[in-house]
C-alpha cells in the first residue's frame, strides 16, 4: 500500500531522479544465472565468430585488410563484453581497473582504439597490423591476469629463457 501511496504521491519518480548512472546500471543488471549464461555464451560466441570472419576475410583483395581488422576489433570488444554478463557491468569494470590489471586493460582498449584509427584516419595498414598484434598480446596478458600465478609464471619462463 505504501508503495502504491508513494507512485501516486510522485515520491516514487523524484527518487528514481536522484539514482546515479551507476546504480541504474547495476540495477538493470540483475538476471537469473541462466540468463547470465546464455548471454555470455551468446556473445562469446558473436566475438570469436567475428574474429574467426576477420581471418576469412583478410585475403579478399582492396578491402580485405579493412574488414579484418573492423571484424577482429569488434569480436574482442565482444569477447570483454561477455564476461560482464557472468559478473555484472560494475563488478567487471572495477576488476578491470584493479591494480593488477590496470595497465593491461589501458593497453588493450587503447590498442582497440589506435587500429581502428589506423584504418579508418591514417589510412596506415601496417601500422594497423601492429595494433592488432598488440591487441592480441595486450589482451593475452589482461586473460592472464585472471588465472593465479599465471603471469608470474609467463614471466620466471622468460627469464630463464634469456639466460
Amino acid at each position: 500500500m505504501d508503495k502504491l501511496k508513494s507512485v501516486l504521491s510522485g515520491e516514487e519518480a523524484a527518487r528514481k531522479d536522484d539514482k546515479t548512472v551507476l546504480e541504474t546500471v547495476n540495477e538493470a543488471s540483475t538476471l537469473g544465472w541462466g540468463t547470465r549464461m546464455k548471454g555470455f555464451v551468446a556473445c562469446f560466441v558473436v566475438g570469436g565468430a567475428c574474429a574467426v570472419l576477420g581471418v576469412c576475410l583478410l585475403f579478399l583483395p582492396r578491402i580485405g585488410i579493412t574488414l579484418f581488422i573492423v571484424f577482429y576489433t569488434f569480436g574482442n570488444l565482444c569477447t570483454i563484453c561477455s564476461t560482464m554478463f557472468l559478473m555484472g557491468p560494475m563488478k567487471q569494470l572495477k576488476r578491470m581497473c584493479d591494480k593488477t590489471r590496470a595497465l593491461a586493460t589501458a593497453l588493450m582498449l587503447t590498442c582497440l582504439v589506435l587500429t581502428l584509427c589506423a584504418v579508418f584516419w591514417w589510412k596506415n595498414f601496417g601500422l594497423a597490423l601492429l595494433f592488432v598484434i598488440l591487441q592480441v598480446l595486450s589482451f593475452a596478458w589482461y586473460s592472464l591476469s585472471y588465472v593465479p600465478f599465471a603471469r608470474d609464471a609467463i614471466l620466471k619462463m622468460f627469464a630463464v629463457c634469456v639466460r
